[in-house]
């Protein structure tokens, strides 16, 4: 536990490299913002746009997962650390087989990444690995995740240290040595789950 504290500690005195919010405010509507390479690990038809919502935590747009696939994921071209943390706004709006909105970090390809979600129809926050396509699970814990609110999901991670966090408070606190090296960050969804994005926010520890 001391040297998770120590590398979570490390991580906040760390300088940025990347850190202002992604607003998706200057993407053309309907399109897939621009930056960002979009897909799905597994199959299906994911469909990720920008949208107007009137809800946005900063208006006037969000990004929008509308389309069906086993896990659909979004990541920022620009993006590329081992160490740091990765925050985004989200609401779950609809979905009857799952009401997901979830980050990706250390991402190598679709099917090579770390992943955390908030699931609105479970009322839990979980933490995953996912190896050649195949989606492992590390931990889950109970939260609280209103549909058709806003929450805050966040990760900092440090060397094998991971935490998660939701709406401010720290559900997850691990160690794990699965995925290692720089990876790319972004954000995911599951299965039919119709997920809203906004004030996406990444930084850097690495030196």
């Amino acid at each position: 536990m001391k040297t998770l504290l120590l590398g979570i500690t490390l991580l906040v005195g760390a300088p940025p490299l990347w850190g202002a919010p992604v607003t998706f405010d200057a993407d053309a509507v309907g399109q897939q913002p621009a930056g960002w390479t979009c897909g799905s690990t597994g199959k299906g038809n994911p469909r990720w746009t920008v949208e107007k919502d009137a809800s946005a935590p900063s208006p006037p747009n969000v990004l929008k997962q509308a389309g069906t696939a086993t896990f659909p994921w979004c990541v920022r071209d620009d993006v590329q650390a081992e160490s740091g943390s990765v925050e985004v706004k989200f609401k779950a709006v609809s979905g009857k087989e799952d009401r997901a909105g979830g980050v990706v970090w250390r991402w190598k390809d679709g099917n090579n990444y770390y992943v955390a979600r908030a699931n609105a129809l479970e009322n839990n926050v979980s933490l995953y690995y996912t190896e050649n396509g195949t989606r492992l699970t590390l931990k889950y814990v109970n939260a609280p995740v209103a549909p058709n609110t806003w929450h805050t999901l966040r990760v900092t991670y440090v060397g094998e240290a991971i935490q998660v966090f939701l709406d401010g408070k720290a559900y997850i606190d691990v160690r794990d040595a699965h995925i290692s090296g720089a990876g790319k960050a972004g954000v995911w969804t599951k299965a039919d789950s119709v997920t809203l994005f906004d004030d996406f926010t990444y930084t850097s520890a690495d030196k």
